[in-house]
Protein backbone atom coordinates (compact mmCIF):
# COMPACT_ATOMS: atom_id res chain seq x y z
CA UNK A 1 0.00 0.00 0.00
CA UNK A 2 1.77 3.21 -0.99
CA UNK A 3 2.30 5.86 1.62
CA UNK A 4 1.77 9.45 1.16
CA UNK A 5 2.81 12.63 2.31
CA UNK A 6 1.56 15.45 3.63
CA UNK A 7 2.12 17.15 0.26
CA UNK A 8 1.14 14.72 -1.56
CA UNK A 9 -2.53 15.05 -0.98
CA UNK A 10 -3.64 16.54 -4.10
CA UNK A 11 -1.82 13.82 -6.34
CA UNK A 12 -3.26 11.09 -3.53
CA UNK A 13 -6.69 12.23 -4.03
CA UNK A 14 -6.69 11.94 -7.69
CA UNK A 15 -4.66 8.56 -7.72
CA UNK A 16 -7.68 7.45 -4.91
CA UNK A 17 -10.44 8.62 -7.74
CA UNK A 18 -8.17 6.71 -10.59
CA UNK A 19 -8.09 3.17 -8.24
CA UNK A 20 -12.11 3.52 -7.42
CA UNK A 21 -12.67 4.08 -11.55
CA UNK A 22 -10.54 0.67 -11.85
CA UNK A 23 -12.61 -1.20 -9.33
CA UNK A 24 -15.71 0.39 -10.72
CA UNK A 25 -14.56 -1.33 -14.36
CA UNK A 26 -13.75 -4.46 -13.01
CA UNK A 27 -16.57 -5.11 -11.69
CA UNK A 28 -18.62 -4.21 -14.56
CA UNK A 29 -17.05 -4.87 -17.84
CA UNK A 30 -19.74 -3.32 -19.86
CA UNK A 31 -19.05 -0.16 -18.61
CA UNK A 32 -16.70 1.63 -20.81
CA UNK A 33 -14.27 4.15 -18.87
CA UNK A 34 -11.43 3.39 -20.32
CA UNK A 35 -10.96 6.95 -21.76
CA UNK A 36 -12.49 7.78 -18.32
CA UNK A 37 -9.54 6.18 -16.97
CA UNK A 38 -6.55 7.08 -19.03
CA UNK A 39 -7.52 10.55 -18.91
CA UNK A 40 -7.10 10.64 -15.40
CA UNK A 41 -3.64 8.88 -15.46
CA UNK A 42 -2.53 11.69 -17.09
CA UNK A 43 -3.49 14.03 -15.08
CA UNK A 44 -2.44 11.96 -11.61
CA UNK A 45 0.43 11.78 -14.08
CA UNK A 46 0.72 15.80 -14.78
CA UNK A 47 0.34 16.57 -11.00
CA UNK A 48 2.71 14.67 -9.56
CA UNK A 49 5.28 15.95 -12.03
CA UNK A 50 4.18 19.25 -11.44
CA UNK A 51 4.47 18.98 -7.92
CA UNK A 52 7.72 17.19 -7.55
CA UNK A 53 9.52 19.68 -10.13
CA UNK A 54 8.99 22.18 -7.41
CA UNK A 55 9.94 20.95 -4.14
CA UNK A 56 10.74 22.65 -1.62
CA UNK A 57 14.16 22.33 0.74
CA UNK A 58 11.87 20.92 3.51
CA UNK A 59 9.82 18.65 1.23
CA UNK A 60 13.04 16.65 0.04
CA UNK A 61 13.45 16.56 3.61
CA UNK A 62 10.42 14.63 3.93
CA UNK A 63 11.14 12.44 0.59
CA UNK A 64 14.53 11.79 1.38
CA UNK A 65 12.84 10.30 4.47
CA UNK A 66 10.26 8.20 3.36
CA UNK A 67 9.28 4.88 4.62
CA UNK A 68 9.14 2.80 1.04
CA UNK A 69 11.88 4.71 -0.16
CA UNK A 70 14.97 2.08 -1.22
CA UNK A 71 17.21 1.29 1.33
CA UNK A 72 20.99 0.08 1.54
CA UNK A 73 20.07 -3.86 1.20
CA UNK A 74 18.21 -3.07 -2.03
CA UNK A 75 20.61 -1.55 -3.59
CA UNK A 76 22.88 -3.84 -3.07
CA UNK A 77 20.71 -6.74 -4.09
CA UNK A 78 20.21 -4.90 -7.84
CA UNK A 79 23.47 -3.47 -8.12
CA UNK A 80 26.15 -6.47 -6.22
CA UNK A 81 26.63 -9.58 -7.35
CA UNK A 82 27.79 -12.91 -5.05
CA UNK A 83 27.61 -9.94 -2.09
CA UNK A 84 29.20 -11.92 1.53
CA UNK A 85 28.76 -9.96 4.00
CA UNK A 86 31.62 -9.57 7.08
CA UNK A 87 30.51 -9.16 10.74
CA UNK A 88 32.31 -7.63 13.67
CA UNK A 89 35.29 -4.63 13.92
CA UNK A 90 37.48 -7.10 15.93
CA UNK A 91 37.61 -4.73 19.11
CA UNK A 92 34.01 -4.92 20.59
CA UNK A 93 31.40 -6.44 18.73
CA UNK A 94 28.58 -6.01 15.59
CA UNK A 95 26.72 -3.10 14.68
CA UNK A 96 24.06 -3.69 11.99
CA UNK A 97 23.92 -0.24 11.51
CA UNK A 98 26.22 -0.55 9.21
CA UNK A 99 26.41 -3.22 6.62
CA UNK A 100 29.58 -4.32 4.46
CA UNK A 101 31.14 -6.95 2.23
CA UNK A 102 32.71 -8.25 -0.55
CA UNK A 103 30.95 -8.70 -4.40
CA UNK A 104 30.88 -7.94 -7.86
CA UNK A 105 29.64 -4.57 -9.37
CA UNK A 106 29.13 -5.31 -13.16
CA UNK A 107 32.01 -8.40 -12.84
CA UNK A 108 34.22 -6.20 -10.92
CA UNK A 109 35.29 -7.18 -7.32
CA UNK A 110 34.58 -4.80 -5.17
CA UNK A 111 34.45 -4.01 -1.34
CA UNK A 112 30.49 -2.40 -0.64
CA UNK A 113 29.80 -0.40 3.40
CA UNK A 114 26.37 1.09 4.00
CA UNK A 115 24.01 2.58 6.56
CA UNK A 116 21.01 0.55 6.50
CA UNK A 117 17.62 2.14 8.28
CA UNK A 118 15.34 -0.94 8.23
CA UNK A 119 12.41 -1.12 6.28
CA UNK A 120 9.92 -2.11 9.05
CA UNK A 121 9.70 -2.27 12.62
CA UNK A 122 11.64 -5.61 13.49
CA UNK A 123 14.19 -4.34 10.68
CA UNK A 124 14.58 -0.57 12.37
CA UNK A 125 15.47 -2.32 15.68
CA UNK A 126 17.88 -4.16 14.15
CA UNK A 127 19.87 -1.86 12.11
CA UNK A 128 19.15 1.12 14.76
CA UNK A 129 17.57 3.32 12.47
CA UNK A 130 20.76 3.22 10.84
CA UNK A 131 22.66 5.29 13.17
CA UNK A 132 25.83 3.49 14.09
CA UNK A 133 28.01 3.35 17.10
CA UNK A 134 31.46 3.01 17.10
CA UNK A 135 31.79 -0.80 16.27
CA UNK A 136 30.02 0.12 13.02
CA UNK A 137 32.41 2.78 11.87
CA UNK A 138 35.53 0.42 13.09
CA UNK A 139 33.83 -2.23 11.02
CA UNK A 140 33.99 0.39 8.27
CA UNK A 141 37.97 0.59 8.81
CA UNK A 142 38.32 -2.93 8.55
CA UNK A 143 36.79 -3.39 5.35
CA UNK A 144 38.81 -0.25 4.26
CA UNK A 145 41.56 -2.12 4.92
CA UNK A 146 41.39 -5.20 3.07
CA UNK A 147 39.90 -3.24 0.44
CA UNK A 148 43.15 -1.61 -0.10
CA UNK A 149 45.07 -4.52 0.81
CA UNK A 150 43.54 -5.78 -2.59
CA UNK A 151 43.05 -3.04 -4.69
CA UNK A 152 39.57 -3.08 -4.42
CA UNK A 153 37.54 -0.33 -5.10
CA UNK A 154 35.29 0.64 -1.88
CA UNK A 155 31.20 1.40 -2.81
CA UNK A 156 29.54 3.36 0.16
CA UNK A 157 26.00 4.09 0.57
CA UNK A 158 25.29 6.85 2.96
CA UNK A 159 21.33 7.10 4.67
CA UNK A 160 21.65 8.11 8.34
CA UNK A 161 19.96 10.59 10.62
CA UNK A 162 23.76 10.28 12.24
CA UNK A 163 25.54 8.93 14.23
CA UNK A 164 24.19 7.12 17.34
CA UNK A 165 24.56 10.10 20.05
CA UNK A 166 23.68 7.54 22.98
CA UNK A 167 25.84 7.15 26.50
CA UNK A 168 27.55 3.88 25.36
CA UNK A 169 28.32 4.55 21.84
CA UNK A 170 30.51 8.08 23.44
CA UNK A 171 32.00 5.45 26.23
CA UNK A 172 33.31 3.46 23.41
CA UNK A 173 34.83 6.43 21.50
CA UNK A 174 31.98 7.67 19.06
CA UNK A 175 34.00 10.69 17.73
CA UNK A 176 37.24 8.86 17.71
CA UNK A 177 35.75 5.82 15.58
CA UNK A 178 34.41 8.78 13.10
CA UNK A 179 37.53 10.46 13.08
CA UNK A 180 39.59 6.91 12.07
CA UNK A 181 36.60 6.31 9.54
CA UNK A 182 37.07 9.72 7.71
CA UNK A 183 40.77 8.94 8.06
CA UNK A 184 40.02 5.34 6.22
CA UNK A 185 38.63 7.26 3.39
CA UNK A 186 40.88 9.51 2.28
CA UNK A 187 43.75 7.42 2.84
CA UNK A 188 42.60 4.50 0.83
CA UNK A 189 44.85 3.40 -2.42
CA UNK A 190 41.94 2.28 -4.38
CA UNK A 191 38.79 4.24 -5.69
CA UNK A 192 35.88 5.10 -3.48
CA UNK A 193 32.81 6.61 -4.76
CA UNK A 194 29.81 7.46 -2.11
CA UNK A 195 25.99 7.63 -3.03
CA UNK A 196 24.25 9.54 -1.00
CA UNK A 197 20.38 7.72 -1.18
CA UNK A 198 18.26 9.39 1.47
CA UNK A 199 19.65 11.22 4.68
CA UNK A 200 23.34 12.05 4.88
CA UNK A 201 23.23 13.42 8.10
CA UNK A 202 26.34 14.99 10.11
CA UNK A 203 29.69 13.10 11.06
CA UNK A 204 27.31 9.89 10.43
CA UNK A 205 27.42 10.58 6.72
CA UNK A 206 31.23 12.18 6.24
CA UNK A 207 32.72 9.04 7.72
CA UNK A 208 31.61 6.84 4.62
CA UNK A 209 31.45 9.93 2.35
CA UNK A 210 35.13 10.88 1.83
CA UNK A 211 35.58 10.01 -1.03
CA UNK A 212 36.97 10.65 -4.34
CA UNK A 213 33.50 11.28 -6.22
CA UNK A 214 30.43 11.67 -4.35
CA UNK A 215 26.68 11.23 -5.76
CA UNK A 216 23.51 11.91 -4.02
CA UNK A 217 20.03 11.01 -5.64
CA UNK A 218 17.93 13.67 -6.44
CA UNK A 219 16.08 14.18 -3.46
CA UNK A 220 18.16 13.19 -1.02
CA UNK A 221 19.90 15.48 1.81
CA UNK A 222 23.05 16.02 2.99
CA UNK A 223 23.97 18.28 6.06
CA UNK A 224 25.64 18.85 9.05
CA UNK A 225 22.63 18.21 11.73
CA UNK A 226 19.36 18.01 10.69
CA UNK A 227 16.66 20.99 10.00
CA UNK A 228 14.96 20.43 13.21
CA UNK A 229 18.33 19.88 15.59
CA UNK A 230 19.44 23.02 13.84
CA UNK A 231 16.31 24.99 14.14
CA UNK A 232 16.17 24.07 17.59
CA UNK A 233 19.77 25.81 18.44
CA UNK A 234 19.35 28.56 16.29
CA UNK A 235 15.56 29.62 17.43
CA UNK A 236 14.88 27.30 20.12
CA UNK A 237 12.16 26.25 18.27
CA UNK A 238 12.10 22.67 16.28
CA UNK A 239 8.71 24.20 14.43
CA UNK A 240 10.71 26.34 12.43
CA UNK A 241 12.31 23.29 10.40
CA UNK A 242 11.38 24.36 7.15
CA UNK A 243 13.33 27.90 7.79
CA UNK A 244 16.43 25.65 8.67
CA UNK A 245 16.31 23.48 5.76
CA UNK A 246 16.22 26.19 3.09
CA UNK A 247 18.77 28.17 5.15
CA UNK A 248 21.06 24.98 5.54
CA UNK A 249 21.02 24.72 1.68
CA UNK A 250 21.18 20.57 1.97
CA UNK A 251 19.46 19.34 -1.32
CA UNK A 252 21.48 17.77 -4.00
CA UNK A 253 21.21 21.03 -6.11
CA UNK A 254 22.47 22.89 -3.89
CA UNK A 255 25.06 20.97 -2.69
CA UNK A 256 25.97 20.61 -6.69
CA UNK A 257 26.33 24.15 -6.72
CA UNK A 258 28.57 24.70 -3.97
CA UNK A 259 30.53 21.83 -5.11
CA UNK A 260 30.52 19.60 -1.97
CA UNK A 261 29.25 16.78 -4.07
CA UNK A 262 30.18 15.45 -7.84
CA UNK A 263 27.03 14.76 -9.60
CA UNK A 264 22.65 14.24 -9.15
CA UNK A 265 21.74 10.57 -9.98
CA UNK A 266 18.09 11.36 -10.90
CA UNK A 267 14.89 9.70 -9.10
CA UNK A 268 11.84 8.47 -10.89
CA UNK A 269 9.32 11.06 -10.66
CA UNK A 270 7.47 11.35 -7.72
CA UNK A 271 10.50 9.71 -5.99
CA UNK A 272 12.85 6.75 -5.70
CA UNK A 273 10.28 4.94 -3.37
CA UNK A 274 7.68 5.29 -6.40
CA UNK A 275 9.57 2.84 -8.67
CA UNK A 276 12.46 1.71 -6.51
CA UNK A 277 13.90 -0.42 -9.55
CA UNK A 278 14.27 2.70 -12.11
CA UNK A 279 16.44 4.80 -9.23
CA UNK A 280 18.71 1.74 -9.08
CA UNK A 281 19.67 0.75 -12.38
CA UNK A 282 19.92 5.13 -12.43
CA UNK A 283 22.60 4.69 -9.50
CA UNK A 284 24.58 1.69 -10.75
CA UNK A 285 25.06 3.89 -14.51
CA UNK A 286 25.95 6.25 -12.27
CA UNK A 287 28.74 4.53 -10.01
CA UNK A 288 29.71 2.62 -13.19
CA UNK A 289 30.21 6.09 -14.96
CA UNK A 290 32.23 7.57 -11.80
CA UNK A 291 34.94 4.70 -11.22
CA UNK A 292 35.46 4.50 -14.99
CA UNK A 293 37.90 7.73 -14.48
CA UNK A 294 38.75 6.87 -11.40
CA UNK A 295 40.12 3.27 -12.40
CA UNK A 296 43.31 4.78 -14.49
CA UNK A 297 44.79 6.66 -11.60
CA UNK A 298 47.58 4.93 -8.95
CA UNK A 299 47.64 5.36 -5.38
CA UNK A 300 48.79 8.38 -4.93
CA UNK A 301 47.57 9.77 -7.91
CA UNK A 302 43.89 8.38 -5.69
CA UNK A 303 45.10 10.19 -2.39
CA UNK A 304 45.94 13.55 -3.71
CA UNK A 305 42.89 13.77 -5.67
CA UNK A 306 40.48 13.29 -2.53
CA UNK A 307 42.59 15.57 -0.46
CA UNK A 308 42.14 18.15 -2.88
CA UNK A 309 38.74 17.90 -3.41
CA UNK A 310 37.65 18.10 0.34
CA UNK A 311 40.55 20.84 0.97
CA UNK A 312 38.90 22.98 -2.09
CA UNK A 313 35.46 22.65 -0.56
CA UNK A 314 37.01 24.72 2.62
CA UNK A 315 38.85 27.80 0.41
CA UNK A 316 35.63 27.84 -1.42
CA UNK A 317 32.52 28.35 1.08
Amino acid sequence: MRSYLDFEKPVAELEAKLEELKALGDRDGAVAISEDVARLEAKAAAALAELYAGLTPWQKTQVARHPQRPHFVDYCAGLIEEFQPLAGDRVFGEDEAVVGGFGRFRGRPVCVIGQEKGANTEARIRHNFGMAKPEGYRKAVRLMGLAGRFGLPVLTFVDTAGAYPGIEAEERGQAEAIARSTEACLGLPTPNVTVVIGEGGSGGAIALATANTVLMLEHSIYSVISPEGAASILWRDAGRAQDAATAMKITAQDLLRLGVIDAIVPEPTGGAHRDGEAAIRATGEAIAAALEPLSALDADALRDRRAQKFLEIGRSL
